[in-house]
């Protein structure tokens, strides 16, 4: 969800969904003693219902949904249930396979080691 606050609104936030995070678009937020600028992710406890508080004007996402069955595995910008899968992913990459960035087809990055 988009969200767009005043300077010093509060948005409480309620404990709907099992996972949550906030994302700071523009502008900077307060949770909990704590400042975020642009960029920043929060990602909420399970169960807690902080208030967000705009400091200045403020644009954020909200992110939120059932929690996925199963583990998840990370590396990089890769991210799956299935360990083999990020190994394909990982070779995909080296190979050139993932169609490139629209507007940019000369830069690319290689896959960390």
């Amino acid at each position: 969800m988009h969200a767009e606050l005043e300077d010093a609104a509060e948005l409480p936030l309620t404990d709907e969904h099992d996972e949550r995070a906030v994302y700071v678009v523009e502008g900077e937020l307060a949770c909990e003693g704590a400042s975020y600028a642009p960029g920043s992710m929060l990602v909420l406890r399970r169960g807690a219902m902080p208030s967000l508080h705009a400091r200045g004007a403020t644009r954020l996402m909200l992110l939120g949904g059932a929690a996925l069955e199963g583990p998840r595995h990370v590396f990089w910008n890769f991210v799956s249930s299935s360990k083999d899968r990020i190994e394909r992913a990982k070779e995909e990459w080296k190979e050139g396979a993932f169609p490139k960035v629209p507007g940019d087809d000369v830069e690319f990055i290689p896959l960390p080691g």
